[in-house]
C-alpha cells in the first residue's frame, strides 16, 4: 500500500509540474506581448520644431506616446545645433527640415510654441505639409502651428482647432474652427495647445494604427 501510495503521489506531482509548465508557456511569449504593446512598430514620424521656443510638452508628450508604441520618431528643425524649448528643454534635431521627403514618413507633425511662427510663411514647410497629405500621410499640428497648414492651403473646408489667438488666421483660409482640444478631419489632426499634448499624441497614434490596418487590408 505504501508503495502504491508513493507511485500515485509521484504521478500526481509529475502531472502538476507538466501542466503547470504548460500553463506558464501558454500564458504568452515575449514576442506576442511585444507585438500587442507596440502597435506602431516600424512606423516613421517626423516632428518639426522651431529653431527656438518650441513648446516642450507639445514635442515631448506625443513623442513619448508614439515611441512607446514602437514608432520611430525623428526631430527636424532648420538647424542641427541644440534647440531650446520655452520651458528649458534642450533638443538636438536629427535632421534639417529641408531634408524631409514627405513620402518617406507615415506622419508629419508640426509642433507649436511661439517660435513655430517661423514656419507660417515658409514655402518648404508648406510643400512638406501639402506633399504629405497628397501622399496619404497623417499631417498634424498643435497650438499655433496649424497656421502653417492653413497657409499651405490644406485646411480649406476642414474641421480644425488651434491656440485661441490664431483662430482668425485659420478661418481666413477657409478652415472650420471647432474649439475642441483635439480635432481630426480625415488625415489632418490639430490640437489647441500644451494642455492637449497628450490627447494629441493619442489621436496621432490612433490615426497611424488605422492607416496601418488600411494598408494591411489593401495588401491582402
Amino acid at each position: 500500500m505504501k508503495k502504491l501510495f508513493l507511485i500515485c503521489s509521484l504521478s500526481i506531482l509529475t502531472g502538476f509540474i507538466l501542466f503547470g509548465c504548460g500553463a506558464k508557456e501558454e500564458s504568452g511569449t515575449p514576442e506576442r506581448t511585444t507585438v500587442m504593446e507596440r502597435p506602431l512598430e516600424g512606423k516613421r514620424v517626423v516632428m518639426v520644431i522651431a529653431e527656438k521656443d518650441f513648446r516642450d510638452e507639445e514635442l515631448l508628450d506625443p513623442e513619448s506616446i508614439l515611441a512607446d508604441q514602437g514608432a520611430i520618431v525623428t526631430i527636424a528643425s532648420t538647424t542641427m545645433d541644440s534647440v531650446m524649448g520655452m520651458q528649458g528643454t534642450g533638443v538636438h534635431p536629427d535632421m534639417l527640415v529641408s531634408e524631409i521627403e514627405p513620402e518617406d514618413w507615415d506622419a508629419v507633425v508640426f509642433v507649436g510654441g511661439v517660435g513655430a511662427s517661423q514656419y507660417w510663411d515658409d514655402s518648404t514647410a508648406h510643400s512638406i505639409a501639402k506633399g504629405a497629405l497628397d501622399a496619404g500621410k497623417i499631417v498634424g499640428a498643435i497650438c499655433i502651428a496649424p497656421v502653417t497648414l492653413a497657409n499651405a492651403g490644406i485646411l480649406q473646408g476642414k474641421k480644425v482647432t488651434c491656440w485661441q489667438s490664431e483662430v482668425d488666421k485659420l478661418k481666413a483660409k477657409g478652415a472650420e474652427y471647432t474649439g475642441a482640444d483635439v480635432e481630426r478631419d480625415g488625415k489632418i489632426i490639430t490640437a489647441s495647445g500644451p494642455e492637449a499634448a497628450i490627447s494629441f499624441g493619442l489621436k496621432l497614434s490612433e490615426a497611424l494604427q488605422e492607416k496601418q490596418e488600411e494598408e494591411t487590408t489593401e495588401g491582402m
